[in-house]
């Protein structure tokens, strides 16, 4: 497979996002008012609550069995590896080059969180057909490849669902309480207006389920006993409000779509009989999965026609120094790519991978991806860094198109 025919491949995917991204750019503009502000709103929340778990069940519960997922056990910590080593590298970068406060969760989302679903989807079966691809036989190859895909995009939500998720989260959170601090701070310290204030910035940090008309009420009687009683016993209370908390906040993550969309994915694609009622021409509850994937199938383009509609506001709005983009693009498609080689070199010389050289390519390509797309799905619903995660995207994808096809190479010579 020579160098071009690999970047024609490796560019096909990467392009499809660029194009996708123009036309929404487009249908934002005033000329044509379609993608306006509140309809991308709109559109994000049906991104969230139906595409992208139809999907991502869709995937699951046809390609991905039960002996797959044991066989491979390497993935999930190999794809956590990769969010922890970006999380890393993108915390170091937020202390050093020192952006504004609302970007600090952004940009350590963009070196942590890799699309690690339909890039992989498209490149994974188009280098396995294509003459001289050094995995084997066309079609077992896609078939493998395509299961990788999923497995992989499928762990990828988990993770993005509950880590990246949270992590954008109190980014937000963090961002609002600084910003009511400051207009507080602004404002005549009249004693309406500081009480005011606290309670905005109170309701802020605490979540809404634990505030109530009751607790509030309760408050005098509630700090008297606790008055009585002794050091252990205020610790022990201190411990476990945090422990009900930290569950609270976690069923919180898991509840969320996309992650039951993996979660029932998973079960389904591991349980046959469960599996032979929704997979197959004679399944009896085939409809079902045909309704799905169609819902599925527009999870891509609307994502990828949110990211250029916020990319016209972001280029008339959003500041972002160079230093930003060039970091992000240095950890994504530099530093990251050579953490994954060693690890897969450590991993292989151990002996606890799969002998199909395709496994270790998608383990190394995992650390090579763009960020996320999710990502721009998660800013517009915490109302934070649209307009910069646009232009981060558009210049990550940009550098993708060169990045994966260099370092496809590069894979394909360690694995051949």
């Amino acid at each position: 497979m020579g160098f071009w025919s690999l970047f024609e491949v490796a560019s096909m995917p990467i392009l499809e996002v660029l194009l996708l991204t123009a036309i929404g750019a487009l249908m934002a503009t005033q000329y044509f008012n379609l993608l306006t502000s509140d309809i991308r709103k709109s559109l994000n929340k049906i991104v969230f609550v139906a595409f992208t778990p139809s999907l991502i069940f869709a995937s699951l519960a046809k390609t991905v069995t039960l002996e797959d997922i044991i066989s491979w056990w390497f993935m999930p910590l190999n794809i956590g590896l990769t969010f922890l080593c970006g999380g890393m590298l993108g915390w170091v970068a937020t202390k050093i080059i020192r952006p504004k406060p609302h970007l600090e969760g952004l940009l350590i989302a963009m070196c942590s969180t890799g699309n690690l679903g339909n890039i992989l989807l498209i490149i994974v079966p188009a280098i396995c057909t294509q003459g001289g691809s050094p995995f084997g036989e066309h079609s077992i190859c896609k078939s493998k490849g395509l299961s990788y895909s999923s497995f992989s995009m499928a762990l990828g939500s988990l993770y993005i669902w509950t880590y990246t998720f949270q992590l954008l989260k109190s980014s937000s959170l963090r961002y609002t309480a600084m910003k009511e601090i400051e207009d507080s701070t602004q404002e005549p310290n009249e004693d309406s207006d500081a009480n005011a204030k606290s309670q905005e910035y109170i309701d802020v940090v605490v979540p809404l389920s634990y505030s109530t008309s009751d607790d509030t009420q309760t408050e005098p009687v509630n700090t008297l006993h606790e008055g009585l009683l002794s050091k252990d016993e205020k610790e022990d209370r201190s411990l476990s409000r945090k422990l009900k908390d930290m569950l609270h906040s976690v069923l919180e993550e898991l509840m969320a779509p996309p992650t039951l969309g993996s979660i029932v994915g998973l079960i389904f694609g591991a349980t046959p009989w469960l599996k032979n009622l929704v997979i197959g021409d004679d399944a009896p509850l085939r409809v079902i999965q045909d309704s799905v994937t169609l819902l599925g199938d527009g999870t891509i383009p609307c994502i990828t026609l949110i990211l250029g509609g916020n990319l016209v506001q972001g280029l008339r709005r959003a500041s972002i120094k160079p230093v930003i983009i060039i970091t992000m693009i240095c950890v994504r498609y530099i530093i990251l790519p050579m953490v994954g080689i060693l690890v897969v070199k450590a991993a292989t010389h151990l002996g606890i991978l799969p002998a199909d050289p395709l496994f270790s390519f998608v383990l190394l390509i995992q650390y090579t991806v763009p960020p996320a797309m999710n990502i721009s799905t998660m800013t517009q619903l915490f109302n934070v860094g649209q307009e910069e995660c646009s232009v981060l995207t558009m210049w990550s994808y940009i550098a993708a198109a060169f990045a994966l096809t260099g370092w496809s190479t590069v894979f394909m010579w360690l694995l051949t």
